[in-house]
């Protein structure tokens, strides 16, 4: 699931979000990440969907400039809270949450500063 709310609560920029504006040519419908599915804000309604139809796991992304908007440094209070509240909200439906920690979503601020994963410091 592609969280959205690229620009909402503190969350910073990540290569996905600049790419897809600097080539919009590279994605079908030129879309980006800004809204995507909108799970951030349906995240409630699509667990229950997931349990419905008998899923018995969510697997979800943490978004890294979500919880460190600059990559590094300070913490995000409002990304925590939102993947706190999402883990408890999974699991009160009988749930089990599988976590991705990276899903191409790099700090724009880390790209900026180290080469991104082309530099030795990112490490």
């Amino acid at each position: 699931m592609s969280e959205g709310a690229a620009n909402i609560d503190g969350r910073g920029a990540s290569i996905w979000d600049i790419f897809t504006k600097q080539h919009p040519e590279k994605i079908a419908d030129h879309s980006t990440g800004d809204v995507a599915d909108d799970f951030y804000h349906r995240y409630k309604s699509d667990i229950k969907f997931a349990k419905e139809i008998g899923l018995d796991s969510l697997r979800f992304s943490i978004s890294w400039p979500r919880i460190f908007p600059k990559g590094k440094g300070k913490v995000n209070p409002l990304g925590v809270k939102f993947y706190n509240e999402l883990i408890d909200e999974i699991l009160s439906n009988g749930l089990t949450p599988f976590v991705t920690l990276f899903h191409w979503d790099l700090p724009q601020a880390l790209e900026d500063e180290y080469g991104g994963f082309l530099g030795s410091q990112i490490v």
